[in-house]
């Protein structure tokens, strides 16, 4: 029987039971005797942030590819399948390429200690340089100075979108901390795109972008973007576009779509290709609408969507999303990691929702009991119970409540397990 990815995959983690240690020695001794592929990658986009890096990647790969661009893109986590993780040339790997890759840097890395993370992200750059391709869009894993990413001397832009709380005992307990995390990207005289932040937040990154002389372009002081009368309004010093609105739901996909077109902007791109990044941009799990699969067909009167966001910024998105929709009675499916800040995830919610359906994320080992989640949501103002599973909750929900909105939510582990078993 022939080894498929996810035998190596599931070897790797074994083998490299560290889920995050951050630091970039390993992997850099892994890309010299890979033959340093970072070095050969078609030109890079490199971005980091808390919220946001996935959408607004998304965002500036449809606009590539609507210009003819031929694109790589690496993402994490993933949310079915690992292949998710790696986009080449605008396709997804595929597993006879995948195996064959993975099987390559396992040989080559031997019995050194290394990441589950950073020996698939040494695997993505050694098909990155191997594939033809115009751009290579490059989201941090976790932080970004010592992100296995990070090891791109000379990309050609850097992205840092909205910096909040996340990940505290990695990164810091104050965004200024965080802040100085993700701006490790930043490279001398590489200009650096800004999104929305906080005044401490902004204030770090602008003092690592002088000191390396990075050109910033920040939002609110060199590019702009509002939602005005159902268009979206961009202005920056090339001038003003009056564009559709993202077809990624929710106000906070207005100042997503700002940095990617900002970002296609410099790269010289057209108005054809920033209208292309916020009408044709598919990001799965982020205010997703359910529209087909078993979970659907077992509750057609329900109208239901899946969601990803899992810190107190990805809580207030949702809250301001759904604050936006029609009025209608709404209830949560929510499962959460037990690393994550619950209470300030939920407490956002609390206005917009009838009632929580807490669940314990199938077959994750550091999910938060469902008894847990439901005793936070009620702590939050959250009337709630505890369910065996999506389906049992699903279910107890269509009983009682006719044509409700039901949001499936709390973590991209839970959202993964769902569109898996949603098929």
């Amino acid at each position: 029987m022939n080894t498929t990815s996810d035998v190596i995959l599931e070897r790797m983690m074994m083998l490299h039971p560290k889920v995050i240690d951050l630091t970039l020695g390993r992997v850099e001794r892994l890309l010299a005797v890979l033959g340093n592929p970072e070095l050969a990658l078609p030109p890079v986009v490199h971005i980091a942030g808390t919220n946001g890096k996935g959408s607004t990647q998304a965002m500036i790969r449809a606009g590539l590819e609507a210009a003819g661009d031929r694109v790589h893109a690496y993402t994490s986590p993933h949310l079915a399948r690992f292949h998710e993780r790696i986009r080449l040339a605008g396709e997804l790997v595929s597993e006879p390429m995948l195996t064959a890759l993975l099987d390559e840097c396992v040989t080559a890395n031997g019995p050194d200690e290394i990441t589950f993370f950073e020996i698939t992200t040494c695997a993505a750059f050694l098909a990155f340089a191997r594939v033809p391709a115009d751009w290579t869009l490059l989201e941090v894993g976790l932080g970004g100075r010592l992100d296995a990413t990070n090891v791109v001397d000379a990309p050609r832009l850097t992205i840092i979108t909205p910096v909040s709380l996340d990940h505290q005992s990695f990164l810091g307990d104050t965004v200024a901390a965080i802040a100085g995390e993700k701006a490790g990207i930043i490279k001398r005289g590489v200009p650096v795109i800004v999104g929305p932040q906080s005044d401490d937040g902004r204030a770090v990154i602008e003092v690592k972008a002088a000191r390396m002389g990075a050109p910033v372009l920040a939002y609110g002081q060199h590019w702009h973007v509002a939602e005005d009368r159902g268009r979206l309004i961009f202005q920056d010093e090339t001038g003003l576009l009056d564009l559709p609105p993202p077809n990624l739901p929710g106000p906070h996909q207005v100042q997503n779509a700002g940095a990617a077109i900002a970002a296609l902007r410099l790269l010289g791109r057209d108005a054809a290709a920033c209208e292309a990044a916020v009408t044709r941009a598919f990001w799965p799990a982020r205010m997703q609408r359910l529209r087909l699969g078993p979970l659907v067909e077992a509750a057609p009167h329900i109208e239901l969507w899946l969601d990803g966001g899992h810190n107190p910024a990805g809580g207030e998105a949702v809250a301001a999303t759904l604050a936006r929709m029609p009025k209608r009675e709404t209830h949560l499916i929510c499962g959460m990691l037990n690393t994550k800040d619950v209470k300030g995830y939920m407490v956002p919610l609390a206005p917009h929702v009838t009632r929580l359906h807490a669940v314990s994320i199938p077959g994750e080992k550091n999910t938060l009991p469902a008894q847990t989640t439901r005793d936070a949501a009620r702590a939050a103002g959250i009337d709630a119970v505890a369910a065996g599973s999506v389906d049992e909750a699903l279910a107890d929900i269509a009983a009682m409540a006719f044509g409700a909105r039901v949001l499936i939510c709390g973590s991209l582990y839970l959202a993964g397990a769902v569109l898996r078993e949603n098929g």
